[in-house]
C-alpha cells in the first residue's frame, strides 16, 4: 500500500514526466542531427577529395611544365648542340679536351638553374656520355644502349619521355637514391637530324608532396599511372597490393571524375602536359571515422544530458514537493498540540500562499506570542539597566559636600565652585532610584556643571555658545547622554588646539523626518576619514550589541583617539530606547571640527515628554 502511494506521489510524477519528455526529445534531435551530419561530412569528404586532386594535377603540370622547359634549353642551345658534334669530329686532344669542358660548364649551368636536379646525362650518337651529377660524376653504365629507357626515348623521336619515379640511376648505378627520370632527344636545329639523346634525374620530394596534398585520410593512396596503366609514381607503401587500373572511367583534360559507388571513393584527374592519370583512393571506412566520433560524441552528449536531465528532475520533483512535505509535517505536529513551529519555504506562489496562511493560522493560535513580546521587552529593560548601572557610592559626594564647605570657610571660592559642580554631576549620575530616563532640561544643567569645571581647568580657552529651544527642554532622554559627548569634545578637539576653542551646542527639528537634532559641535583638530569611518563602525557595532574593538585590531593612538566607551555606550543607549533609525551622528573633517548630532524622534503633539 505505501509502495503504491509513493508511486503516485507528486514528486514521482513529475520525475518521471519531466525525464520522459526530455528523453523523447534527446533522442529525436540526436537522430536528425546524426543523418544531417552524415550528410554533411560525407558531401564535404567528396568536395575536398576532388580539390585536392584537382591542385595536384595543375601542381603536376606545372613542375612538368618546369621540366620540359629544361630539356628544350637544352635542345636549343646551339653552341652545345655544335659542340656535341664537333667533339666527336675532333682528334685534337687539347681542342677535344677544351671542348669537353665547355659540354660541362653548360650542363652545370642548367644543373644549378633549379634545386631539384640530380644529375644531367648527355648521350652522342657515338657512344660519348656527359654527365653533371651531385655526386659519383662520370660513372656510367656502359650497357645503356640496351636498355628498355634508351629505347623509349629514341623511339620517341623528339618527345618528351616521362620515366616516372626509379629506385636509382638509370645509367650511375652508384647513385642508389629515388630518382624521377625522364629525357628526349637532341637534333641538330640546322638539318633536324639526331644527335644524341638527353636524360635528367630529379629529386622525387616535389611530386610525393604534391601526392601527399591529395591524401585525405590516413589509409588514402594516391597513384599516378600512364595510358598503359603503369604507375608512375605512389604513396602506396611498400607491400601493400596496387589496385587494377583497367575498369576504371579515365577522365579527360580539365576533367574529374568522381566514384562513390563501391567501397572506396575514387577521385581522379588528367594532367594535360603528359598523359598521366592522378587517382586517389579513400576507403569509406575512413570517410566514417569522423562520423564514428560524432557518433561517439553524440552518445557523450546524450548520456550526460540524461544524467542532467535525471539531477534536474529529481530537484524539481523535490522543489515541488519539498514544501508540500514540511507543511504536512508541521500539521501533523500542530495535530499533536505543539503551535511553536512554523513552516518556512521560498517556492511557488500558489504554495507559498498557501503555506503563509497556515503560519497566520497557527500564530493566531499561539497565545505563547504575547509572552514572547514581553520577554522581549523585559530583555530589552534589562539591557538599558545594566548599561546605565554604576556604583552608587553615596559617601562620595557627602564628602564632597564636607569639602566644598570647608573652602568656603577659607574664602577659596574657585575651588568651592569646581567641588560644589563635582558633588552635583556625582549626586545626578549616580541617583538610578526613579528611572534610567531623564529630560534635556536635566542633562543640560549636568552638562553646565561640567563646563564649570572644565574652564577653571584650562583657564578661559574655552568658550561654550548653548542655544536650545524651550520648547525642547523636556524631551526624554537616557541619563548622562550629553557629558560624554562634551567630554570627548573637550579632551579629544578642543583641548589639543592649543588656541580659543568654540563648542556650540543646540537644537534643530526636521519635521520632515520627524527628528528633534541636539547637536554638538566644536572647531578643534577634527580626524582624518579613516578614523571617522573606524569611529562610525565602532557605532555600527554597538547598535547590534557587538564589541566596539575587536582582538587585534589597529588602535588610533593620539589626541584624536575617540572610540572610547562613551560614545558607543551613549549610542546603545538612544537605540534601545527610540529604535534603529536613532541615536547618534557623526561628521569630522582634519583641521576643521567634529560634529555630533543626537537624533531622537520628535514628541507629537499634547503629548508628554517624559
Amino acid at each position: 500500500m505505501a509502495r503504491s502511494k509513493g508511486r503516485h506521489s507528486i514528486r514521482n510524477r513529475l520525475f518521471w514526466l519531466y525525464l520522459s519528455s526530455t528523453m523523447t526529445l534527446l533522442i529525436l534531435v540526436s537522430f536528425l542531427y546524426y543523418q544531417k551530419t552524415t550528410h554533411i561530412i560525407h558531401g564535404k569528404i567528396s568536395d575536398l577529395a576532388e580539390k585536392n586532386v584537382s591542385q595536384t594535377v595543375g601542381l603536376f603540370d606545372l613542375l612538368l611544365e618546369g621540366y620540359d622547359s629544361v630539356t628544350k634549353s637544352l635542345n636549343s642551345n646551339y653552341e652545345l648542340l655544335d659542340l656535341l658534334e664537333n667533339r666527336d669530329k675532333q682528334t685534337e686532344p687539347i681542342a677535344s679536351n677544351d671542348m669537353e669542358r665547355s659540354i660541362t660548364n653548360i650542363l652545370g649551368a642548367v644543373y644549378f638553374s633549379r634545386d631539384d636536379i640530380i644529375g644531367i646525362h648527355v648521350i652522342t650518337n657515338k657512344g660519348k656520355i656527359y654527365n653533371y651529377e651531385r655526386r659519383f660524376a662520370g660513372v656510367a653504365d656502359l650497357s645503356y644502349s640496351n636498355a628498355d629507357w634508351y629505347k623509349k626515348i629514341k623511339a620517341a623521336d623528339g618527345a618528351m619521355v616521362w620515366l616516372g619515379l626509379s629506385n636509382g640511376s638509370l645509367i650511375n648505378s652508384l647513385q642508389k637514391d629515388e630518382v624521377f627520370v625522364f629525357g628526349r632527344t637532341l637534333f641538330d636545329l640546322t638539318n633536324y637530324k639526331p644527335i644524341g639523346i638527353v636524360l635528367i634525374e630529379t629529386d622525387p620530394a616535389p611530386i610525393m608532396d604534391a601526392l601527399s596534398n591529395v591524401t585525405i585520410s590516413p589509409n588514402s593512396r594516391v597513384y599516378i599511372v600512364d595510358e598503359e596503366n603503369r604507375v608512375i609514381a605512389t604513396s602506396q607503401k611498400a607491400g601493400e597490393q596496387t589496385p587494377s587500373f583497367a575498369g576504371l572511367t579515365r577522365p579527360v583534360k580539365n576533367e574529374t571524375v568522381v566514384d562513390n559507388q563501391n567501397d572506396q571513393l575514387i577521385v581522379s584527374a588528367k594532367a594535360s602536359v603528359a598523359d598521366w592519370t592522378v587517382v586517389g583512393f579513400t576507403p569509406k571506412a575512413d570517410m566514417s571515422a569522423e562520423l564514428d566520433q560524432t557518433r561517439l560524441y553524440l552518445l557523450a552528449v546524450m548520456a550526460a544530458v540524461i544524467v542532467l536531465s535525471t539531477v534536474l528532475a529529481t530537484l524539481i520533483s523535490r522543489n515541488f514537493a519539498s514544501p508540500l512535505k514540511l507543511l504536512i509535517r508541521e500539521m501533523k505536529q500542530v495535530e499533536m498540540g505543539n503551535f511553536r513551529g512554523s513552516v518556512n519555504v521560498n517556492s511557488f506562489d500558489e504554495i507559498n500562499s498557501l503555506v503563509a496562511s497556515f503560519n497566520r493560522m497557527v500564530q493566531r493560535m499561539d497565545e505563547l506570542i504575547e509572552r514572547t513580546a514581553l520577554a522581549s521587552i523585559s530583555e530589552k529593560n534589562a539591557q538599558l539597566q545594566a548599561l546605565q548601572s554604576q556604583v552608587n557610592p553615596h559617601f562620595l559626594y557627602n564628602t564632597l559636600d564636607m569639602i566644598y564647605w570647608m573652602l568656603d570657610e577659607r574664602e577659596n571660592d574657585r575651588l568651592g565652585k569646581v567641588i560644589l559642580a563635582l558633588s552635583h554631576m556625582f549626586r545626578y549620575s549616580s541617583d538610578w532610584e526613579e528611572a534610567s530616563k531623564t529630560t534635556l532640561r536635566q542633562e543640560l544643567d549636568q552638562m553646565r556643571h561640567y563646563l564649570t569645571i572644565i574652564e577653571s581647568r584650562l583657564h578661559g580657552r574655552i568658550e561654550a555658545q548653548i542655544e536650545f529651544d524651550s520648547k525642547w527642554l523636556d524631551v526624554a532622554l537616557p541619563k548622562m547622554t550629553l557629558q560624554p559627548i562634551i567630554e570627548n569634545a573637550v579632551k579629544s578637539g578642543l583641548e589639543p588646539l592649543g588656541t580659543l576653542g568654540i563648542l556650540k551646542v543646540y537644537t534643530y527639528a526636521d519635521e520632515v523626518a520627524n527628528e528633534l537634532q541636539i547637536v554638538i559641535a566644536d572647531n578643534g583638530i577634527g580626524m582624518d576619514h579613516s578614523m571617522l569611518l573606524q569611529l562610525r563602525q565602532y557605532l555600527a557595532d554597538a547598535e547590534y550589541g557587538t564589541r566596539t574593538a575587536e582582538p587585534g585590531a589597529v588602535k588610533p593612538s593620539g589626541p584624536r583617539q575617540r572610540k572610547g566607551i562613551g560614545l558607543p555606550n551613549v549610542h546603545r543607549r538612544l537605540v534601545l530606547m527610540y529604535g534603529e533609525r536613532y541615536g547618534l551622528r557623526i561628521n569630522s573633517k582634519q583641521g576643521e571640527g567634529t560634529t555630533v548630532i543626537i537624533v531622537v524622534p520628535l514628541p507629537e503633539k499634547g503629548e508628554d515628554s517624559i
